[in-house]
């Protein structure tokens, strides 16, 4: 049997009841699960401090001295033991609360000890509460190296497995492996990225000989899990696009011509004919198509997408969009209909809210082949809803649909259709090679000409007089404004209140205007009402929670006002800024925030007024909040959990184990190659039989 599958209750120091704890609480079932349960950072040892340097700022200190003299406070069970030490710069005290007798029994007065721990203040004093404490002779009793500190839950410590008992357990780990760690990556990439064994970096990760070998080994373990993720999905970005066949899509003809021709609203920029090209010759190869178009708000992926499509009629197929809001559908419907003009081209809309006469009709023109192109919302995904020959699929703001629902459009025809999912969420590099790596990228940079940069502003909620004059002058200058109040679902009832409190606040300080509101709750009929006066222009002011915060396009708006900005993560602030800057005019948004303010905050609203770019935006945000907070992550799914790497901090690594895993699948696809059974085994057990979710976009 392997010894790291042995049972952690064999592991001296364990056994059943705190087994139990660690399988629930850290999800450490076996010695290899232990050995993985890495520290999150190290106390040096090799630091003497001296008694008077002590300070609020100390974490950990050890000191070297005397017991200068014992004392016991208190009586019962509030009894505790106090010992004055001193270095002969200053004293601190020593306080025993348990095993008091022991204590003294053990300890002299007038020995010399070393000391370790963390120092807290009481009144003008420092103590140091159930201290490490060892007797020094000579300096072959001083410490040395690194302590590795291990995290730990309130469960763990209450059965006595805090940091320090992990520490002596996963000692005990190690001595029961006798010889080395089995290897768990093959000699070429240990050559390939110059690593330690996974024998030494394991003791070394733990138990530090050299701080050399501590980075060594972290850097080892680091680009073991990263390379792991992305040799899954190189892997299967390989398999896909050998074994998947796809429509072929052999020739330009008159829909897309004529267009291009006599429709396209305003010329292409460089980067949509760059991604065009692109799209092009990924369907005229025979194999299906999965790209992740990403594009800033407003750089024009809608006529991109529109345009593809086209491609997909020329060639005899459907095509079909789908978005997550009934909204965005129906401008997605809309601005196809105005871009298509009197062309031949049968587009339905097909929603929640689509009426019963209306859903046969689209159904039946879908299955003989009467509708070329069908937009609408999750409701595409109905078993009923058939098309004649579905070979092209865009699927707007991907990071809303999970990927079991995204699986159901794979089953619309015999082969699965071409897909395009579009994002206006930048990605940034790393994170994009991670959660969608499997999908080769196409990005618009450009916007396109005649864009003015939206101009940002900062401003604190209790100077309203500057904001409303701003808001007056445009509106009197004929345009129009967004403000939008933040919707934190926990408290969606006291978020309703401040909506209506703010659309009431604002409906009197605009009296001359027509305000209208929107919010979630609203039906979807309602919504359409509301938002048609604000298109048509009949509505001046719309006050609004994020329902506003993808596509709704209104090119007349040229003021967005963000109140609580501070409730909001940079990626949101800047899709809410998206909504302004879509005409010709200088359009502004201006953040709402209290005066106080944590420094990571005031950082995102700086960031918010110096950049434009989605893209320096989509990075900032990924350093300050990490990737697991964003939006979208969690269900695209990324295939194995990170115990040790970081998708932000450890990029260099990420990119080097990218590369080393693409040559490893070039050169043995199947991993067949005996030294890469070692490869295919591991990929096996990390990630189970579940089924490739990975392969549908």
């Amino acid at each position: 049997m392997d010894i790291l599958q042995t049972d952690i209750t064999y592991i001296p120091g364990i056994g059943p009841k705190k087994g139990q704890i660690l399988n629930k609480e850290i999800d450490v079932f076996t010695l290899g699960d232990l050995l993985r349960w890495y520290p999150y950072r190290y106390i040096d040892r090799t630091r003497m401090y001296y008694v008077h340097e002590v300070d609020n700022s100390s974490v950990y200190i050890q000191l070297k001295g005397k017991i200068a003299s014992f004392e016991t406070l208190g009586e019962g069970r509030k009894q505790r033991l106090v010992g004055h030490f001193t270095d002969g710069t200053g004293f601190i005290d020593l306080v025993w609360f348990q095993s008091i007798r022991h204590i003294q029994s053990t300890l002299k007065v007038g020995q010399e000890y070393i000391v370790f721990g963390k120092p807290a203040r009481f009144g003008n004093k420092y103590s140091i509460a159930h201290p490490d404490i060892d007797p020094y002779n000579s300096e072959a009793d001083r410490p040395t190296g690194f302590m590795a500190m291990y995290n730990t839950t309130e469960k763990m410590k209450y059965a006595y497995l805090n940091s320090k008992a992990m520490q002596k357990i996963i000692y005990n780990a190690l001595q029961m492996v006798k010889g080395s760690i089995e290897e768990t990556l093959s000699p070429d990439v240990i050559k390939a990225a110059n690593l330690l064994s996974y024998d030494k970096a394991i003791r070394n990760v733990h138990f530090p000989e050299t701080p050399i070998l501590l980075r060594d080994a972290e850097y080892r373990l680091k680009f073991e899990e990263l390379f792991f993720i992305q040799l899954s999905i190189v892997r299967y970005a390989s398999d896909r696009k050998a074994k998947l066949n796809g429509f072929f899509f052999n020739r330009v003809g008159d829909y897309l011509n004529n267009f291009y021709e006599s429709y396209l609203p305003f010329p292409l920029t460089n980067a949509q004919k760059r991604v065009i090209r692109e799209i092009r010759q990924d369907t005229a190869t025979g194999k299906q198509m999965n790209r992740l178009l990403q594009g800033d708000v407003g750089s024009g992926k809608t006529l991109v997408s529109l345009m593809c499509m086209l491609i997909s009629l020329d060639n005899g197929y459907q095509a079909c969009l789908m978005a997550p809001t009934e909204i965005l559908a129906t401008q997605h419907y809309e601005t196809f209909k105005e871009m298509l003009g009197d062309m031949d081209v049968n587009v339905a809309l097909l929603t929640g809210s689509t009426k019963k006469k209306e859903r046969d009709i689209i159904h039946e023109d879908l299955l003989s082949g009467k509708t070329n192109i069908l937009i609408g919302t999750h409701a595409l995904l109905e078993d009923i809803v058939q098309f004649n020959n579905l070979g092209f699929v865009v699927i707007d703001e991907q990071h809303r649909f999970g990927v079991a629902q995204r699986a159901k459009l794979w089953a619309k025809n015999e082969h699965p259709p071409h897909m395009l999912v579009m994002t206006a969420t930048p990605i940034p590099r790393t994170l994009a090679m991670t959660v969608y790596g499997d999908l080769d990228v196409s990005i618009i940079d450009e916007l396109p000409p005649g864009r003015k940069p939206v101009q940002t502003m900062h401003r604190y909620d209790q100077k309203r007089g500057p904001l409303y004059q701003s808001i007056t002058n445009e509106l009197n200058a004929g345009r129009q404004a967004y403000i939008v109040y933040p919707l934190i679902e926990e408290s969606e009832t006291l978020d309703l209140k401040n909506l209506e409190e703010g659309y009431e606040h604002v409906s009197q300080a605009f009296p001359q205007y027509k305000v209208v509101k929107m919010h979630g709750r609203m039906k979807p009929a309602e919504k359409d009402e509301v938002m048609q006066q604000f298109v048509d222009g009949e509505a001046h002011i719309m006050v609004s929670t994020t329902v506003i915060e993808v596509g709704v396009n209104v090119p007349n708006a040229s003021i967005m006002v963000i109140e609580s900005a501070q409730r909001f993560g940079l990626s949101q602030l800047h899709q809410l800024r998206g909504r302004v800057g879509r005409g010709a005019e200088q359009s502004y948004c201006i953040l709402i925030t209290p005066y106080e303010l944590s420094s990571e905050t005031r950082r995102r609203m700086a960031i918010m007024t110096e950049s434009n770019d989605g893209f320096v935006i989509a990075e900032a945000d990924l350093k300050l909040r990490g990737p697991g907070d964003l939006e979208g992550t969690q269900q695209s799914g990324i295939p194995f959990n990170l115990r040790i790497a970081d998708l932000v901090r450890d990029n260099d690594i990420l990119l080097q184990a990218r590369e080393i895993a693409e040559q490893v699948i070039n050169s043995d696809p199947l991993l067949e190659q005996p030294q890469h059974h070692v490869l295919k085994r591991q990929l096996s057990r990390l990630s189970g039989n579940r089924f490739d979710w990975g392969r549908i976009s």
